[in-house]
């Protein structure tokens, strides 16, 4: 008899060290006649609810567009259609949130489904969700001025996403960046222009590092090499990244990731130093996830399925986020294919920090 036999039985089993042992107990004890109850219990012949199964995303979708038309009064809602209506591209522009792609496809939008409707109707652009579209009907109702109030949170927004810090002119100025991002077996990098077109995208395999003591000179030897094919750029930008310190069983990946970047910054500002000022910056990984809506809590997801769609839209729209030009369109999509069985996130992740440090950080400061 097994060990939950004997205890349907009214059993008892005692464990001493290298066996058990099992000897009888009088039926009366509460404790087995309840267990052997409740095993035992017969099953009911009462008809089991079938719940039917409801799809609420588009139930959702609905109700949040709804929930935008009772937020503003018929007059405020009167002034944002308005605006989003008549206005050129230019002058969607001058609201601080429709800077960059959200003004193009507003444009784009109303050219071929014709006027907005309703706030809701906002949500069937490209790059507007529930938030975004709230945030851009009261930016709209009350748009930002000049003075020391806007410029506060801009400098706090910028200290936040990139160190070390770098004056407003330079940013303005930008006509290129190299976005780097290294794991702990690759570093891959994007050059893109203020256009956003993407001029050079690639990785590169560093399988010697974090073998044996991490001695110096490999860590030289490699970063070197992949340095010798970045091209000339305005900033190279470095993704600040690395687990916590408290977690003691990841300190050889943060050592890693300290001895990669402190290397970057010193070959870099090296190679490409200009009037002695800085070129490398680091910008803020979570800040790029939330930009992306990749965050989950704390945790960042795979950008893989933005770059994926952002390769598709260079393809499919005259004027996509991203362009990619046409000669290389074919090479750059054979190497994001070549990456999907393994992830490559280092990759894709170089692609939209490149993507993210232009609209937060240069065209957000642009007057």
């Amino acid at each position: 008899m097994n060990v939950l036999g004997l205890l349907l039985a009214g059993g008892k089993v005692s464990a001493t060290p290298g066996r058990w042992r099992c000897f009888p107990v009088p039926l009366e004890s509460s404790l087995f006649q309840t267990l052997r109850n409740s095993c035992c219990r017969k099953k009911t012949t009462a008809p089991k609810k079938i719940i039917p199964h409801v799809d609420f995303s588009d139930e959702n979708t609905k109700e949040s567009g709804k929930a935008l038309d009772k937020l503003f009064s018929s007059e405020q809602q009167a002034s944002i259609l308005h605006v989003l209506n008549t206005a050129s591209n230019k002058e969607l522009e001058a609201f601080k949130l429709l800077r960059g792609r959200k003004s193009i496809n507003i444009v784009e939008h109303r050219e071929k489904f014709g006027p907005f409707q309703n706030l809701e109707s906002l949500m069937n652009v490209p790059l507007f969700r529930y938030k975004t579209t709230l945030k851009v009907c009261k930016s709209i109702l009350s748009p930002e001025t000049g003075g020391k109030k806007k410029k506060l949170p801009e400098n706090q927004l910028l200290r936040k996403l990139i160190k070390p810090e770098v004056g407003r002119e330079r940013l303005k100025a930008v006509n290129s960046i190299v976005s780097i991002v290294s794991g702990t077996r690759r570093i891959a990098w994007a050059h893109l222009d203020r256009k956003l077109a993407v001029l050079d995208w690639q990785q590169n395999e560093c399988c010697r590092l974090m073998k044996g003591t991490y001695p110096s000179s490999v860590y030289l030897e490699e970063i070197s090499s992949v340095i010798s094919k970045m091209p000339k750029a305005d900033f190279y930008v470095l993704e600040k990244t690395g687990p916590s310190i408290q977690n003691s069983s990841l300190f050889p990946v943060l050592l890693h990731f300290h001895i990669v970047e402190a290397m970057l910054y010193a070959l870099l500002n090296k190679t490409f130093a200009q009037d002695g000022q800085h070129q490398v910056l680091s910008m803020n990984r979570n800040a790029v996830g939330k930009h992306f809506e990749l965050m989950i809590g704390d945790t960042r997801t795979s950008g893989k399925e933005i770059v994926k769609q952002l390769l598709s839209e260079s393809v499919l729209k005259e004027e996509p986020r991203v362009f990619f030009p046409p000669d290389k369109i074919v090479r750059y999509r054979q190497l994001f294919s070549s990456t999907e069985q393994y992830r490559a996130e280092e990759l894709y992740d170089s692609l939209l920090q490149a993507v993210a440090f232009y609209e937060l950080a240069v065209f957000n400061t642009e007057s």
